[in-house]
């Protein structure tokens, strides 16, 4: 168990660590310089990066299968938001198609 300085000093050095990570990027901006192809990369790999989240978070309950309602959710609310539904529209037709299914008996 952690002693409550020990916290302190991790919560202090992530804090640290985070701020300094984050301050990096405008600081070494007009230092380091990065080609165009790079810099796509980069923003590609954000995308992707992103995609992965979602379908890891759509998909899986732990390292199961979640079930087809939650997947039928998050595509509703990924074509309300394509087609620039309001957030909330977008969060309430997600929450309402994963509730709707569930009611219905899909898992």
């Amino acid at each position: 168990m952690l002693s409550p300085a020990s916290l302190l000093a991790a919560t202090a050095v992530l804090g640290a660590g985070t701020f300094a990570f984050r301050a990096a990027g405008p600081l070494l901006r007009a230092r380091v310089r990065l080609s165009p192809r790079l810099e796509r990369l980069f923003a590609v790999s954000a995308v992707v990066l992103l995609a992965s989240l979602v379908a890891t978070s759509a998909l899986l309950e732990g390292a199961e299968f979640a079930g087809w309602a939650r997947p039928a959710g998050v595509a509703v609310g990924g074509v309300l938001a394509w087609r620039k539904a309001p957030f909330v529209v977008v969060v309430l037709a997600a929450a309402a198609t994963a509730a709707g299914l569930r009611l219905l008996g899909v898992p």
